[in-house]
């Protein structure tokens, strides 16, 4: 099976570099990627470049499977050039296209420019919270991926009051994204190590017996089970991401909300995450990751589905909404911190690559689903039942993962047997 090897688990972080730097480079993430549904209602409201309730679903469901390819490159790619140019790369390419879709002429290639932006975007998130792991000690990992990803949500909050503020002009998301990442690229590549030379190669999915010792790959043994249960954890948890980052705005419209309220909300939605974010980190260190994921689908489902009542106070509806971000987004990324916690160093970048990468797919039926919604004029209240849902199935998928520390309990006694063997 996959050897765990204590290089990484001990070292300590050489600087505060490479945390800046994958936290901003999550921050870029989550600002792209939210961007669109935060001007969403003004590309429809202006019928801007001719946009539509079901071009709109199309160029969101062209952006996601451009994130599903980048993601499920990631361990191919690492293998090949290492995780410091990857995440270089992954970055100047969407920042570059990002910047393209803010002066697009027509819906095919503002869909284009999403698309290509897209596999960037897919390959950054998985880099970035790889190459955070590595620098950490394994006790300190959860924290580590969600502390990183506040920056995803900052992001996702950055671009909803940007958008609020600039509104109706769409372009300008856009333009602050991309002239973002490109700046940051020169700073990436300057002060990230590189990692060519001893980044451990990534386990294959199908990998082959090696020597001296056999290593499963991550769907043998042991890990075929644990691997499912973390792909469809991953693929409801991006689901509900991307679904509420994309249509919230949308969704609260129709419900009979101003345009200016419903991005307040997507804000209010993306403040909790955070929250979120850093409260998860925290309880996880304590408690453990997989009971804390538990509890965090379990609570993220009941509030979606009260989502869907009418709510006639303001300051209600938004406490809502905020709880609502507080346990929904972190959710995810806690599948992300028990990957990175359970799988050995060899394997990681291919679990967390292969789990972004049918997460992504997740993120594309969100939107694509609640876009479907909304052109069938059903998005109020069922967008929220449809939700609540996707939530529960997140629920059942963390509840059958073993422990993660008795999981790498396991593997240390294994080795150590091996080592009195020889």
């Amino acid at each position: 099976m996959p050897q765990a090897s204590t290089a990484s688990t001990s070292r300590a972080p050489r600087s505060a570099w490479p945390a800046l730097i994958c936290w901003f480079a999550v921050f870029l993430d989550g600002f792209d990627l939210v961007a669109l549904g935060a001007v969403i209602p003004d590309l429809l409201d202006g019928e801007v470049l001719g946009f539509t309730s079901s071009s709109v679903t199309t160029v969101s469901t062209m952006s996601l499977v451009g994130v599903a390819l980048g993601a499920s490159l990631v361990g191919v790619i690492v293998a090949r050039i290492g995780r410091r140019k990857l995440l270089v790369a992954a970055t100047a390419l969407f920042s570059l296209f990002t910047l393209l879709t803010a002066f697009a002429p027509s819906v095919e290639l503002f869909g284009v420019y999403r698309f290509i932006a897209g596999i960037g975007l897919g390959a950054c998130l998985p880099s970035a919270l790889v190459i955070i792991s590595e620098h950490m000690p394994a006790e300190k990992r959860s924290r580590a991926n969600t502390y990183t990803m506040t920056g995803y949500h900052v992001g996702a909050v950055a671009a909803s009051l940007v958008a609020l503020s600039f509104s109706p002009n769409w372009h300008i998301p856009f333009l602050i994204g991309g002239i973002l990442g490109l700046v940051a690229v020169p700073l990436m590549w300057f002060k990230l190590e590189d990692d060519t030379v001893h980044a451990p190669a990534p386990v294959a999915v199908d990998e082959a017996d090696q020597t001296p010792e056999r290593k499963e790959s991550i769907l043998s043994g042991r890990w075929r089970a644990i691997t499912i249960a973390v792909w469809v954890g991953s693929f409801m948890g991006l689901l509900l991401v991307y679904g509420l980052n994309t249509w919230l705005p949308q969704l609260m419209r129709v419900a009979g909300y101003d345009v200016s309220d419903s991005i307040v909300m997507l804000f209010v939605l993306n403040v909790g995450a955070v929250t979120g974010l850093v409260l998860a980190g925290q309880v996880a260190d304590r408690a453990g990751i997989r009971r804390t994921a538990r509890l965090w689908f379990a609570m993220g489902t009941i509030f979606l589905a009260l989502l869907s009542l009418q709510v006639p106070s303001a300051w209600l509806l938004n406490a809502m909404i905020f709880i609502t971000g507080v346990f929904v987004f972190s959710s995810q990324v806690l599948i992300y911190a028990y990957i990175n916690t359970t799988y050995p160093d060899s394997a990681r970048p291919t679990a967390m690559g292969m789990a972004a990468s049918v997460g992504r797919f997740g993120a594309i039926v969100g939107p694509l689903v609640t876009g479907a919604l909304v052109t069938a004029g059903i998005a109020y209240p069922w967008g929220f039942y449809f939700f609540a849902a996707i939530g529960l199935l997140g629920l059942l998928a963390v509840w059958i993962v073993p422990n993660e520390r008795r999981v790498r309990a396991e593997i240390e006694e294994e080795n150590d047997r091996r080592t009195i063997n020889a």
